[in-house]
């Protein structure tokens, strides 16, 4: 299962042509927007059926040796690898749909006894750090569910669970519990310990989630009903609206299966042999790929500490930009009914000022 060493110009260039759609469609085409579960579905498909055809075509007799082309074990890998997120997904959103008023319950007295903005502050903070330990799916079910009881205004309650999804995204990347990034690279990529990527990445993400706890607190007053907040319509949820939210999020993860396998080629020709500084800009592109698939492709053992850093850095920190690029981000801007533009007007600026930042603590600084 190896590409060919020379890129193939006609298939970079149609994933290329992929790639801008996958990025731009969303912003440009509202049915898109709306549709957004089915739009990356088909595009992904697209992307693995060019490979397929051109990569047998122009590149190698033996299709069966190139990684990115339909087989059996990619149909198998697309259908069982979002089971277990679905699961976790549907699980907890009929615990959450059951125990709604528990919750706000719990969350009033605690709100009746402490200042909104504090409240705001350990919301991001303890999910992301213990996203690391109860995953990020879970993190981010109990972000909307807390979120939801506040009743603020749309535009705060937008900015408040971007700002918390960047915390979770970059916390659930402690340990190999977390996330799918996490599991990969200690288990299959580097076959270190537990404790590997805390002990490499903790002194960059625990101070990063704390700064994202401090920004949220900027984003709220005080406590208000807000006729325009995103949780009104989930008061009426029913157990229907769960189930449809599942399935969403499966045919969501399955779409980013067949891209991150799509594009492989574009990681092995272009990415791969990239400087630290370089592939850490370039891992922006997992705002709308599966970062799990990129650390697949990318992080090899071997490799120097700071190029492991840089890379997953880059990819954790660009995972929060866009509504594809993390699991938390598709499951709170789908529960919420987040727009992709609603998601960019924070989501991308709030990413590069944070990818500046952590440039000049790994390049610069040298820390």
């Amino acid at each position: 299962m190896i590409l060919p060493e020379t890129p193939d110009m006609a298939l970079s260039a149609g994933l290329f042509v992929i790639f801008l759609i996958v990025l731009l469609g969303p912003f440009l085409v509202k049915k898109i927007e709306h549709n957004l579960e089915v739009f990356l579905f088909a595009m992904g498909i697209l992307a693995v059926t060019l490979n397929t055809f051109l990569l047998k075509v122009t590149a190698s007799p033996n299709v069966e040796e190139i990684l990115p082309n339909w087989n059996l074990t990619l149909v198998e890998k697309a259908l069982v690898d979002p089971l277990e997120i679905t699961a976790a997904v549907l699980i907890a959103g009929l615990i959450f749909h059951y125990g709604r008023a528990k919750l706000k319950g719990l969350t009033d007295y605690i709100l009746g006894k402490i200042p909104l903005k504090v409240f705001v502050f350990f919301i991001v903070v303890v999910l992301g750090i213990l996203s690391s330990i109860i995953t990020a799916i879970i993190a981010a079910l109990l972000l909307v569910e807390m979120v939801s009881v506040l009743k603020l205004n749309r535009k705060t309650e937008i900015n408040l669970v971007i700002i918390a999804c960047f915390a979770i995204g970059l916390g659930a990347a402690l340990t190999p519990v977390g996330e799918p990034l996490s599991t990969i690279v200690i288990k299959t990529k580097l076959q270190e310990d537990f404790w590997y990527l805390f002990n490499q990445l903790g002194k960059y993400i625990i101070p990063g989630v704390i700064a994202l706890g401090i920004l949220a607190m900027f984003f709220v007053g005080k406590k208000e009903a807000a006729k325009d907040s995103l949780a009104a319509a989930e008061e009426k949820e029913t157990l229907k609206d769960v189930g449809i939210r599942a399935f969403k999020v499966y045919i969501f993860v399955m779409a980013l299966v067949f891209l991150g396998i799509g594009f492989t080629p574009i990681i092995e020709w272009y990415i791969k042999a990239l400087s630290p500084e370089v592939l850490y800009w370039v891992n922006t592109v997992s705002a709308i790929l599966d970062n799990a698939t990129l650390a697949s492709a990318e992080i090899t053992k071997g490799m120097a500490t700071l190029q492991i850093n840089a890379a997953l850095m880059g990819l954790l920190i660009a995972g929060g930009m866009l509504i594809p690029g993390n699991i938390p981000n598709i499951i709170s801007a789908g529960k919420l009914g987040i727009t992709s533009k609603e998601w960019a007007k924070l989501g991308v600026p709030l990413g590069a000022v944070i990818m500046v930042v952590y440039f000049v603590v790994l390049f610069v600084l040298k820390i």
